[in-house]
């Protein structure tokens, strides 16, 4: 993970630029933007690290709020949230607290901040050779809960509809997308058609999770073509196991077509 800081501010003051000073001292790169949902939108791809330093207009974007968490939580950031108590407790009513990483009361202690950002930093040095993963479910506890299981082996991202699935993949191609079978408005198969019908995302290892394990209801879900299912009532261990053998026998497969592709250039 780089150390590069996406730093959100209405204005700027003499204690937002004494923090910012700090972190570039402390080799941190930083791009600071307005509390708006366009400028957040824009440079959201960049950074994996948000400090979000509040004020009193908190109050007043409850919208930026609802994007800020969701976009937490969907695309893999770390959020860390500096303000003071009556502030901090507002992220609470916004259910955005669910989201952040870590707060911090005003007056900081910028100290305690950059060392926090260090350890994240020393955490997921490793990261970029993390294999990437797509949790897609309706179930926002069930998301919650594949992210804590997953998130200390794979780079984990959730989403919990179709529509944020393609638009999420517009931006991002992860190495397998767990997709719920049974969603409302856009089912698992419809998404997975979709998948299949772009020529970028085609290839994209798909593996339906399912709550039915009888024979009929596994019969129909494989009738798709996925790269597999799973049971949502897998313990940690076998889910963890499951997708372990899962990349495994796609490295093995890799070799062999590697291989068998050399041996046809001679």
């Amino acid at each position: 993970m780089k150390k590069e800081v996406l730093f959100i501010s209405r204005g700027e003051s003499f204690m937002i630029n004494a923090i910012m000073d700090n972190l570039k001292s402390g080799g941190y790169a930083l791009k600071r933007i307005e509390p708006k949902i366009s400028t957040l939108n824009e440079e959201k791809e960049k950074y994996r690290i948000i400090v979000f330093y509040l004020g009193e207009y908190v109050e007043e974007i409850s919208d930026f709020l609802t994007y800020l968490k969701d976009i937490t939580i969907e695309e893999w950031k770390y959020l860390y949230c500096i303000g003071s108590k009556d502030e901090l407790n507002t992220l609470k009513k916004n259910v955005l607290i669910h989201a952040v990483k870590n707060t911090y009361e005003r007056p900081l202690n910028v100290k305690t901040l950059i060392g926090d950002l260090d350890e994240l930093i020393e955490e997921h040095s490793g990261d970029e050779a993390m294999k990437s993963i797509l949790v897609v479910d309706d179930d926002v506890v069930f998301l919650n809960m594949m992210k804590e299981w997953l998130s200390d082996e794979y780079r984990v991202a959730v989403v919990n509809s179709g529509t944020r699935t393609i638009t999420y993949l517009a931006n991002n191609k992860p190495d397998l997308i767990l997709l719920d079978y049974e969603m409302p408005v856009t089912s698992g198969p419809q998404v997975l058609e979709m998948i299949r019908a772009d020529s970028e995302l085609e290839k994209t290892p798909v593996i339906f999770l399912t709550g039915k394990g009888d024979r009929e209801s596994v019969t129909k879900v494989l009738s798709l073509k996925p790269n597999g299912y799973l049971l949502k009532s897998l313990t940690r261990e076998e889910l963890k196991a499951s997708i372990a053998e899962f990349f495994e026998k796609s490295k093995l497969e890799d070799i062999k077509r590697i291989a068998k592709e050399r041996i046809g250039g001679f």
